[in-house]
């Protein structure tokens, strides 16, 4: 038995192989149940009801209508309010276990972080602590002596030497920060996955045992993340090229014209790369998919709802720029008039003198914002790809029946839930 959890796809179609072997497709415990051990439960706990094995079977009931967050109809000659009606959801956690409409996967996110403040702000605060002193270091390291960037702000014609150090400082700077990012985002993503995968059947989760669960995972997710990424920038780049290749061979308009037009359309082709492959994380984190198989699993869930995740997660994202920039912004503006560099310079746009000073009241404003952030933005994709799955696959039934919701426990004999 598998100690790690996952959720192997019930009911997924011949076409997509099982990652697992043998008499689980899963490779997860015996009853493929969401959870560390075979009967679901946390360590330490009891189930409180018995509990059968996931329908494994290549039928399903008829998928959910699709739109943004349509409910299913409701039976024939049900009173309600027209067609909009439908019988109340079991909610054992922090979402009903029906298809979700935009508020409730934002609220799912939120409560989540709310009903388990410990564990997730725990997670998130730790995560952005580790990126911050990181990128504060290289901040002072190469960017406090800014004579290179004052050098651009006030002359008007620098010297070549100025230029050099202006950008290589920059340039460092940027790189350790985008790596402490990368690793951060990594194990924020994993970790919080597996609190909102507890969440969701309505139980408790340590950060212990969530290190635990998504520690075999991290290598994967850490390729997966450098893969998808370096697919977004390759197709945005690869936009720019004939423009940028026209112009170096001696036509400095039509280079123009065409990276323009090339990089609009490697932008849109990158975006819907991102949205296509935006499901991966949880896919390979909760399903123990390979990377590939990960890929694969995320454009079949996305496949026919594009512009609904597109727009969630737009959403989310201003959500979160709009939320992370109001947390920061009073330690943006703190920070100036501590180190003694005014308030005037910074509404000028100049450059700040970036003393220890300064640079540690910033990184606790981006300490603050990235903690209440970085759960509901992971907590809203682990949500879109449990509602896909819930749209396509029935995996409400699944989870009532792992969450042990009355009427959904195990019958001896009879037929798993959904066929």
């Amino acid at each position: 038995m598998s100690d790690s959890p996952g959720w192997v796809p019930p009911g997924s179609s011949p076409s997509d192989p099982h990652p697992g072997a043998g008499g689980n497709a899963s490779g997860g415990g015996p009853t493929g149940r969401p959870g560390g051990s075979g009967d679901g439960a946390p360590a330490g706990e009891t189930p409180s009801a018995p509990q059968q094995p996931p329908n494994w079977s290549a039928q399903q009931p008829p998928a959910a209508p699709q739109g943004w967050g349509t409910p299913p109809p409701p039976p024939p000659g049900q009173p309600g309010w027209g067609h909009w009606n439908q019988p109340p959801a079991a909610k054992p956690g922090v979402i009903p276990l029906r298809p979700l409409g935009i508020g409730e996967i934002l609220d799912g996110a939120v409560t989540t972080a709310r009903t388990h403040w410990r564990t997730a702000l725990g997670i998130s605060l730790a995560v952005a602590v580790m990126i911050q002193i990181v990128s504060t270091i290289a901040t002072g390291v190469w960017l406090r002596d800014n004579s290179g960037l004052r050098a651009l702000e006030t002359e008007t014609d620098p010297t070549g030497e100025e230029v050099r150090e202006a950008l290589s400082g920059t340039m460092s700077t940027l790189g350790v920060e985008m790596l402490a990012a990368l690793v951060g985002t990594v194990l924020a993503t994993a970790m919080l996955t597996m609190v909102v995968s507890r969440a969701v059947l309505g139980r408790p989760v340590t950060t212990g045992e969530a290190w635990r669960d998504s520690r075999p995972r991290l290598l994967r997710l850490l390729g997966l993340t450098l893969l998808v990424t370096g697919i977004v920038v390759g197709v945005v780049l690869l936009g720019f090229l004939p423009g940028f290749l026209l112009g170096v061979a001696g036509s400095v308009e039509g280079g123009v014209l065409l990276g323009f037009l090339g990089g609009l359309a490697g932008l849109a082709a990158a975006a819907w790369l991102w949205v296509r492959y935006s499901l991966a994380a949880p896919a390979l984190m909760l399903e123990r998919q390979g990377v590939t198989d990960a890929l694969r699993r995320s454009a079949k869930l996305v496949r026919g709802s594009w512009w609904r995740i597109f727009g969630i997660q737009v959403l989310t994202a201003l959500l979160v720029f709009l939320v992370g920039m109001i947390i920061q912004l009073p330690a943006t503006l703190l920070a100036p008039v501590v180190s003694g560099d005014g308030v005037e310079r910074f509404l000028s746009g100049g450059v700040a003198d970036m003393s220890w000073t300064y640079l540690v009241i910033v990184g606790i404003g981006a300490v603050l914002a990235s903690t209440v952030t970085l759960p509901i933005t992971a907590g809203v994709t682990a949500l879109l790809y449990m509602d896909q799955r819930i749209r396509r696959e029935a995996l409400d039934l699944e989870l009532a029946r792992a969450a042990g919701v009355p009427g959904h426990e195990p019958h001896p004999g009879g037929p798993a839930p959904g066929n």
